[in-house]
């Protein structure tokens, strides 16, 4: 049995609902129960549980994300329960949500409250979709009236939107779904990224990579919209083509586990599995390392600029140059951020891939 649990998050008017119901007819199609979890904030503040009504606003964060979190687990513990070989819960909102209705001592405090630590709190979602608000390039189209939870101005949504982004920089798995489509395409973009996500095929020309300048380590860490990850990532020993890897994920102290297979259906095609593993699962797994290639580690920093997500990958045995990365729709058009200064682009050079890195003795 397979559970995997999803985040759909966004700015005000982004079109939430209506992406629960296609994420219904599309994935239940595919031979998934579909389990959603709703909203909390829209249950508490429709209930008259608000910011303005309790105390302050961190005790009104700390009873909505220990509700959150409640639910979240609820769900998974029924899931685990039930005869499907596949089950998709999705999340109306994740819990790093809330941090950007915070500020940074009020997310300290509900943190310590709840025992929690950033990394674990954003990682614990299998992958992340923010639809950005209407607010953002679709103007005409934001409304207040079809939710009386929502309050926000247009300049007020864009602003909760960026903040929204900038909670899950950081997250493996965060794609963003723009308003440079109409609203149906928006949809079918959506369906698409899940579904890639979930194992189906995607182009290989979706992915390129540059080989940059050793960046500004100290101007990206005061950047609101970049996340600092260190990864120790190791090869294992496969058979039929397969490359497998596992891959601890994390900072200070915490961290999350995971294991990726790539496989080559075709010349265009490839198909990328990928699951968490336990901390003990992953030292097991250790055991059956390829001993040719050496653990790869890397200080990665996540960073959002627009609709697009870039990692920044810093390597040890480089002192002047580092590796960028950005996935793309073929709709896309690549636009790199100032703090990038590209030396070339490596897309398809298997010489800067992590695979080939590991088999040389830096």
């Amino acid at each position: 049995m397979k559970i995997t649990k999803i985040v759909i998050t966004g700015g005000p008017c982004a079109g939430k609902s209506t992406a629960m119901s296609w994420i219904q007819n599309a994935f239940s199609q595919k031979g998934y129960t579909v389990l959603f979890v709703p909203e909390t904030a829209t249950e508490f503040i429709s209930g008259g549980v608000c910011p303005w009504t309790c105390g302050t606003n961190e005790d009104y964060q700390k009873c909505q994300m220990e509700l959150q979190l409640t639910k979240e687990r609820l769900f998974q513990r029924a899931a685990s329960t039930m005869p499907a070989d596949k089950v998709l819960i999705v999340c109306d909102r994740g819990a790093m949500d809330n941090k950007a209705y915070m500020n940074d001592e009020e997310f300290a405090h509900v943190l310590d409250f709840l025992g929690l630590d950033e990394v674990r709190l954003r990682d614990d979602y299998d992958a992340v979709f923010h639809l950005v608000t209407a607010a953002k390039g679709a103007e005409q189209f934001y409304t207040t009236a079809n939710n009386q939870a929502r309050y926000e101005t247009v300049e007020e949504a864009v602003n909760i939107d960026n903040k929204l982004l900038a909670s899950w920089t950081g997250h493996p798995h965060l794609r963003i779904i723009d308003n440079t489509t109409d609203f149906s395409q928006k949809m079918r973009r959506l369906i698409s990224e899940i579904s890639t996500f979930l194992g189906a095929p995607m182009p290989c020309q979706e992915e390129r990579r540059f080989l940059i300048e050793y960046p500004d380590v100290e101007a990206l860490e005061k950047m609101p919209n970049c996340r600092r990850i260190e990864i120790i990532q190791t090869y294992l020993k496969s058979t039929g083509g397969d490359e497998i890897r596992v891959r601890q994920r994390g900072m200070g102290g915490s961290y999350i586990y995971y294991q990726t297979i790539k496989r080559k259906v075709s010349d265009t095609e490839r198909v990328e599995i990928e699951r968490r593993l336990s901390q003990d699962e992953y030292l097991e797994m250790l055991m059956e390392a390829d001993t040719t290639r050496r653990p790869i580690r890397k200080t990665r920093y996540c960073l959002t600029c627009g609709i697009q997500s870039f990692v920044i990958d810093i390597y040890p045995f480089w002192k002047d140059q580092a590796l960028a990365e950005v996935d793309l729709c073929a709709e896309d058009e690549l636009c790199i951020p100032d703090c990038i200064k590209v030396i070339k682009e490596v897309t398809g050079d298997d010489n800067y891939s992590n695979y080939v890195l590991a088999n040389r003795g830096w």
